[in-house]
């Protein structure tokens, strides 16, 4: 790679974390700490996206430790963090969330159920990790659909 692409993507990377930083500015109470704990979920998706798509070799260990940091966020924790009525700005939460609740608790519950799955069988050479993540990412994106505004 040379010097000015290495600068672009340096320059790239700054522009992406300042732009989540920026989001996150005006947040407070409960809706900063969803929003953290989603950026903290989005994060370790990059990372398991990176390694599943072939992008980054696949590392085991790395697998592990990012897909129990979205169990961590996920599950009861993440709809703890969705009190009835937490729709202060800058959220991106759609009132959909408190008028389907069960159909929104039960993504929360398999995005921990995968993520979980992901993190058992990562040293697993027989197990379909690229099946499991992809059931991981299909949880986050039919949820996000369902119930995240678009910017």
């Amino acid at each position: 790679m040379t010097r000015l692409s290495r600068l672009a993507v340096t320059v790239l990377a700054v522009v992406l974390v300042s732009g989540a930083a920026l989001a996150h500015r005006n947040a407070t109470g409960i809706v900063k700490q969803r929003m953290d704990s989603m950026t903290a979920m989005g994060d370790a998706m990059k990372v398991l996206r990176a390694m599943m798509r072939g992008s980054q070799a696949y590392d085991a260990e790395r697998v592990k430790a990012h897909a129990q940091a979205i169990a961590r966020h996920a599950g009861e924790k993440l709809t703890s963090l969705f009190p009835e009525g937490s729709l202060n700005h800058p959220t991106r939460a759609k009132p959909a969330i408190w008028t389907d609740w069960d159909r929104f608790a039960e993504s929360a519950r398999q995005l921990a159920t995968h993520a979980d799955a992901l993190a058992a069988t990562a040293f697993n050479d027989q197990a379909p990790q690229d099946a499991l993540f992809e059931r991981l990412r299909q949880t986050c994106s039919d949820c996000h659909r369902a119930f995240r505004r678009k910017k």
